[in-house]
């Protein structure tokens, strides 16, 4: 088979990078550059003095490999360690510098976030590393950041500045940089709530092992119905990347189509930007033909089996509640009554259980259990539907971020178990 070839433009993947950093409030207006380098050895840059939250095709800048430059404004002033990188890395074909709350934070404490929090994390990542300061725009800061990425560090944080990360590819340099910020920001909530809980080697290869095995076939012509939640699907995916409930390279999210078919999110490839078409049906031991399904898929299918009510399920790692799956703090979901209705008691799975058992995972989900953490792993959310399970999740992440903020302010008060009692009644719950 040859290798997809690439089509899209630096210019336009260059500005719709961007705006998507811009949009998920991962830079600001003035901070912020990215770069391509061609096979020419031109290389493509966002400009200099540019709303970065508004950058149109015509604002990105071409220093060509002479040195001229084509376009309408001067190139971004952090250009000289772009180009220090690209000549350190000759395997570096784009770079992402930007200033995310949470590894700047890492950045002016002088420390880099361990990604061993979760196994994805880890292996997007890559090798870590931490530059010293020097002035921005100056020929010693890409001294500094060339030199710790010719160790051969992929993500790497700049002292009281920010972070600048590599890939052969735009698209792996952005879903680098978002896990890497994602991996710090869960460090950051994790600490609030106690002792952070990493993994060592034997729980990464664990992680590394596992895989799907289906066999291949090709579907019958597509029902409505089916048509209807591959749509539902692709706009509650999009809309959980865009509010930061899942992330580009993690998750997955499935709806059931009949008692032994659904279909579900496909492995390696970006979340936000799935199509219909690029979701992939399992129907027993098979999947659509041309596709990869997503590597939980037979966690997802054994919970379908267990479970005859589930409509829906989403594995997904929002920020807060995957604080808890670090910690072995308590997630009390007794906390406001929208919390215990949608929720009621969020049980904790032991690490390792999704990668070997699928039936003794499904066990720990239930009609009057709709959702539980996993260590180290995120969370899963189970309902009646898709609009169902995506509430849900919303409802979990909203709860934890209340839970850890509280924290800040006093004890937490739990409902007592006459309150629980009246809203059992009250809402029909088992």
């Amino acid at each position: 088979m040859t290798a997809k070839r690439h089509l899209i433009h630096p210019r336009d993947e260059i500005m719709q990078t961007m705006d998507r950093i811009y949009r998920y409030r991962m830079t600001t207006t003035s901070g912020g550059n990215l770069s391509i380098r061609d096979e020419a050895g031109d290389i493509w840059i966002s400009p200099a003095r540019v709303d970065k939250g508004n950058l149109t095709r015509k604002d990105i800048v071409c220093v060509k490999a002479d040195g001229t430059v084509d376009g309408l404004h001067p190139p971004s002033s952090e250009f000289p360690f772009h180009k220090a990188i690209y000549e350190a890395r000759p395997d570096i074909r784009a770079i992402v510098h930007a200033h995310p709350v949470a590894l700047v934070a890492f950045s002016i404490c002088r420390q880099t976030p361990n990604t061993r929090l979760f196994h994805q994390a880890h292996s997007v990542c890559g090798q870590l590393g931490f530059a010293p300061y020097a002035c921005p725009g100056s020929k010693q800061l890409g001294t500094n950041i060339a030199a710790t990425f010719a160790e051969g560090c992929d993500s790497v944080i700049l002292e009281n500045h920010g972070v600048v990360v590599g890939g052969e590819s735009l698209a792996r340099a952005f879903e680098r940089f978002e896990a890497f910020e994602f991996a710090g920001k869960t460090l950051v909530k994790a600490q609030q709530l106690g002792k952070v809980r990493f993994l060592d080697d034997a729980h990464l290869q664990q992680a590394a092992e596992r895989g799907v095995d289906f066999d291949s076939y090709d579907p019958v012509t597509a029902t409505p119905n089916e048509q209807e939640l591959r749509r539902q699907l692709c706009e509650f995916v999009r809309r959980g990347c865009r509010q930061r409930l899942l992330i580009s390279t993690e998750g997955s999210f499935s709806a059931r189509l009949d008692q032994d078919s659904f279909l579900i999110t496909p492995t390696q490839k970006d979340r936000e930007l799935l199509g219909v078409e690029d979701l992939v049906l399992v129907s027993g031991d098979r999947r659509e033909a041309g596709k990869l399904a997503s590597r939980a898929a037979r966690a997802h299918q054994a919970i379908y089996e267990m479970h005859p009510g589930v409509q829906a399920i989403v594995f997904a790692h929002p920020v807060n509640a995957t604080a808890f799956s670090v910690t072995d703090s308590q997630f009390d979901v007794r906390t406001i009554p929208e919390s215990y209705v949608f929720l009621r008691d969020v049980r904790r799975v032991p690490y390792g259980i999704q990668y070997r058992d699928e039936k003794q995972l499904a066990g720990y989900i239930s009609e009057s259990m709709p959702a539980a953490i996993l260590e180290n792993d995120g969370v899963i959310v189970t309902g009646r539907s898709v609009l169902d399970t995506f509430d849900r999740l919303e409802v979990l992440e909203s709860t934890a971020e209340a839970v850890i903020n509280a924290k800040a302010i006093g004890e937490v008060a739990s409902m007592p178990d006459s309150v629980i009692d009246e809203l059992k009644a009250a809402f029909n719950l088992k």
